[in-house]
C-alpha cells in the first residue's frame, strides 16, 4: 500500500562538477557547452569574469583568474569546493599560441619564453595541485589536459609553443601514474590545427589556409566542437579503464 512518501532508499546521484580553464573561447567555450548538455555543473575561468560568467550556465560559477597566479588559482578552486563540495573533472584547457611571429629558440627573448611556458605549463601544474587532494578525498576524478600535436611533433619556429606542450603532455602522464591509485585518470587531449581565436588571424588567409589544409587528409581543420566530443566523451567515465593516453584529434596529420 502507498504511504504518499517519496521513495528514498536509493540516493540521488551527486551532482558532477567540472572546472573548465580558459572556458571564455575556443575550445574551452565548445567544451563547456558540451559538459553544460551533458549535466555537469561548471565552474569556469577566464582572463575576464564577463568571458567566464556567459558560458558557465545556470547554477555555475565563473572567475577571472591568471592560471599562472598561484594564490588566484588556490582561491578559485577552494570557492568551487566550498560552494559545489567535489571537483569530478579538471579541464586544463588554457593556453596561448605565443608571438604570431615564427622564432627558433636562439631567437626568442627570454620574457616571450616565460610567458607561454607560464600560461601552457605552470597553469595546468598549479590547478592539478590544488585540484588533486580534493580528488583524492571524494576518493577519484579526471584530470583532461588540452595539450597539441605540438607536444609530438615539432612546429617550425614554435619553440616556447612546442615546448610548453610537450610539457603538458608529460605532465598529464605523469599524473595518471602517480594517481591512479586514488581513483584518478588523467588523459591528453592533442588537437592538430583548430579554428580558434588564437588562429583565426591565420586561418582566415585563403592561401594560409589552403597551406595549412593541404597537409591534413581529411582535408580541413578542426572545428571547436571536434575538440570538444573528445572532452565530453573523456568526461562521461564511459572508457574509464583510459588513462595517461594522448588522444591525437588532427584529421590524420601525424598520420603521414
Amino acid at each position: 500500500m502507498s504511504t504518499g512518501t517519496t521513495d528514498t532508499s536509493e540516493a540521488a546521484a551527486p551532482q558532477r562538477v567540472a572546472i573548465v580553464t580558459g572556458g571564455a573561447s575556443g575550445i574551452g567555450r565548445a567544451s563547456c557547452a558540451r559538459l553544460l548538455a551533458d549535466g555537469f555543473t561548471l565552474a569556469v575561468c577566464d582572463l575576464t569574469a564577463e568571458g567566464a560568467v556567459g558560458v558557465a550556465g545556470p547554477g555555475g560559477l565563473g572567475r577571472a583568474v591568471d592560471v599562472a597566479d598561484a594564490p588566484a588559482v588556490e582561491a578559485f578552486v577552494a570557492e568551487v569546493v566550498a560552494t559545489y563540495g567535489r571537483v569530478d573533472v579538471l579541464v586544463n584547457n588554457a593556453g596561448i599560441a605565443g608571438d604570431r611571429t615564427a622564432t627558433v629558440l636562439h631567437t626568442t627573448p627570454v620574457e616571450e619564453w616565460d610567458r607561454v611556458l607560464a600560461t601552457n605549463v605552470r597553469g595546468p601544474y598549479l590547478f592539478a595541485r590544488s585540484v588533486l587532494p580534493v580528488m583524492i578525498e571524494q576518493g577519484g576524478g579526471h584530470v583532461i589536459t588540452i595539450a597539441s600535436v605540438a607536444g609530438q611533433v615539432a612546429f617550425p619556429g614554435r619553440s616556447a609553443y612546442t615546448t610548453s606542450k610537450g610539457a603538458a603532455l608529460m605532465l598529464a602522464k605523469s599524473i595518471a601514474v602517480d594517481y591512479a591509485a586514488h581513483g584518478i585518470r588523467s588523459n591528453a587531449v592533442c588537437p592538430g590545427m583548430a579554428l580558434t581565436g588564437m588562429t583565426k588571424w591565420r586561418l582566415d588567409v585563403p592561401e594560409l589556409r589552403d597551406a595549412v589544409e593541404s597537409r591534413i587528409p581529411l582535408g580541413r581543420v578542426a572545428d571547436a566542437d571536434d575538440v570538444a566530443d573528445l572532452v565530453s566523451l573523456l568526461a562521461s567515465d564511459r572508457i574509464g579503464y583510459m588513462t595517461g593516453s594522448a588522444l591525437v584529434i588532427d584529421g590524420g596529420y601525424t598520420a603521414l
